[in-house]
C-alpha cells in the first residue's frame, strides 16, 4: 500500500510537465475558436491521440498509478488548458469508469477499446445516467430494461439527458431501471453498441459554459442489446436484487446503485478538474494585478488585491490536498467514513466559482470581456457544482455519512 505523500516522483513529474506542455501549446490556443463554435474539437483530441493523451492505455496508467495522484493530477492539467476542451478529451473516460466499476474482466476489454478508436480514427464513448426528471433523484429514472428471456436480449426503452457525448458516441453506457419496487437499488448499467437500431441523439443543448463539449439528449426506442450488454452479467444482477428485496423486506441497509458507483469513483476527478480551471484563472489573474498599473503602481501593491489573490491561492491549494486525499484513500482501498470524495468534490467546485468569479473583478473591466479568458474560465466553472452530483446533493452525502441520519 503506498504511503500517502506530497512528493510527486520523476515518472509523474515527467507526466506533468508533458501534459502541462500539451495544455499549453495544444489545447489553450484553441480554446476561444471552439469555444464560440461549440463544437466537438475533434482535431484537438486527435492531436491527443497522436500524442498518446487520448488512449487507453494512457488512463490505464494513471488510474493505476499506486499512489492515486495520477488521474487527478492529468485532470489538473488539461483543465488547467480549457475545461470545455479538456472535458472533450477526458468525457470518455466517464463511459468507461461505468464499465471498470460494474463490469467483467472481458466486458472491460471488449468494450474499452472501442470507445477510444485509436490516432487514425478517434472514437468517443458516452455515459447515459440522467433523465428529464432524475437527476439529482435516481431513484426516479424512469428508463426501462426489459429482459426478453427467449433471445437473451435486453430492451431499453427511455430519454437520457445532459449525455457528455451522447448520441455522438461509438459506445454509450446507459443505466436503466430493471427492478421499479426496489428504486434506485434496482438499476443496472447496459452497454449499447455502435450502430444499435432505436438509440438516436435528441435535443443538443447550448449550454453556459464548457461549450466545446457536446452535451446531448439520448433516446430510446426499443433497443435490443445482447444479453452479454448488462455489465457485471445477469447472475450477478440477479444476487443483488435479491439481497436488495431482502433487505428492503427487513427495513434494509443499502446497496450498490450502478450509477453512483460510477460517481464515487469519479467525484475527486471532477475536483481536480475544477482545481484547474481555479488555477488557471488565479494565474492569470496575478500576472494581471503585476503588470496593471493605477495611480502610478501596479495594482498588487493595493492590500485590496493582494489579499484576494492571497485568498484565492490558499483555497486552490486547499481543495487539492482534498482531492489528493481522496484519491490516494480510494486507491489505497480506504473507505470514505467522512465522505473525503464528496468533501473533494464540494471544496474544489466551490473554489473554482469563487476563485473565477474574484479573477474577473481583479481585471475589472477587461475580465468581463472575451479578450481575456477568465470569463470562459467563470462560466465554464459554473458546471462543477452542477454535474455529478451538486454542492447540495454532496452537502447531503457528507451530512449523512457524518451523523448517520436519514437527512432530507
Amino acid at each position: 500500500m503506498a504511503e500517502f505523500t506530497l512528493d510527486l516522483n520523476d515518472d509523474q513529474k515527467q507526466v506533468r510537465d508533458w501534459l502541462h506542455g500539451f495544455a499549453a501549446d495544444v489545447i489553450r490556443p484553441a480554446a476561444s475558436e471552439w469555444d464560440e463554435r461549440e463544437e466537438t474539437p475533434w482535431p484537438v483530441i486527435q492531436e491527443a491521440a497522436k500524442v498518446g493523451i487520448y488512449s487507453l492505455d494512457f488512463y490505464a496508467q494513471q488510474f493505476f498509478d499506486p499512489t492515486g495522484l495520477g488521474i487527478p493530477m492529468a485532470m489538473e492539467e488539461l483543465f488547467w488548458g480549457d475545461a470545455g476542451i479538456a472535458l472533450s478529451i477526458v468525457g470518455t473516460g466517464l463511459a468507461a469508469v461505468g464499465v471498470l466499476a460494474n463490469g467483467t474482466e472481458e466486458q472491460i476489454g471488449t468494450w474499452i477499446p472501442q470507445m477510444y478508436g485509436d490516432a487514425n480514427d478517434v472514437k468517443v464513448a458516452a455515459f447515459c445516467s440522467s433523465e428529464p426528471d432524475a437527476g439529482s433523484d435516481v431513484a426516479s429514472m424512469r428508463t426501462r430494461a426489459v429482459y426478453d428471456e427467449a433471445k437473451d436480449e435486453w430492451v431499453l426503452n427511455g430519454t437520457k439527458t445532459w449525455a457528455t457525448n451522447g448520441g455522438i458516441a461509438n459506445v454509450h453506457v446507459v443505466v436503466a431501471v430493471v427492478d421499479p419496487g426496489l428504486g434506485s437499488k434496482g438499476h443496472a448499467s447496459f452497454i449499447v453498441p455502435p450502430a444499435t437500431p432505436g438509440l438516436s441523439q435528441g435535443q443538443k443543448f447550448k449550454k453556459h459554459g464548457i461549450r466545446a463539449s457536446h452535451t446531448a439528449e439520448v433516446v430510446l426506442q426499443d433497443v435490443r442489446v445482447p444479453g452479454h450488454c448488462l455489465l457485471g452479467g445477469k447472475e450477478k444482477l440477479d444476487e443483488r436484487l435479491a439481497r436488495a428485496r431482502e433487505r428492503a423486506k427487513a427495513g434494509g441497509e443499502r446497496v450498490k446503485n450502478a450509477a453512483m458507483a460510477t460517481f464515487e469513483a469519479s467525484r475527486p476527478a471532477v475536483g481536480a478538474m475544477a482545481v484547474g480551471t481555479a488555477r488557471a484563472a488565479y494565474e492569470v489573474a496575478l500576472d494581471y494585478a503585476k503588470t496593471r498599473s493605477q495611480f502610478g503602481r501596479p495594482i498588487i501593491d493595493n492590500q485590496g488585491i493582494a489579499f484576494q489573490l492571497a485568498d484565492m491561492r490558499t483555497r486552490i491549494d486547499a481543495a487539492r490536498l482534498l482531492v489528493w486525499r481522496a484519491s490516494w484513500m480510494a486507491t489505497t482501498g480506504k473507505p470514505f467514513t467522512s465522505a473525503e470524495g464528496s468533501m473533494s468534490k464540494l471544496y474544489a467546485s466551490e473554489t473554482a466559482k469563487s476563485v473565477t468569479a474574484q479573477a474577473i473583478q481583479i481585471l475589472g473591466g477587461n475580465g468581463f470581456t472575451r479578450e481575456y479568458p477568465v470569463e470562459r474560465m467563470h462560466r465554464d466553472a459554473a458546471i462543477y457544482t452542477i454535474f455529478e452530483g451538486t454542492s447540495e446533493i454532496q452537502r447531503l452525502v457528507i451530512a449523512r455519512t457524518l451523523s448517520g441520519m436519514p437527512i432530507r
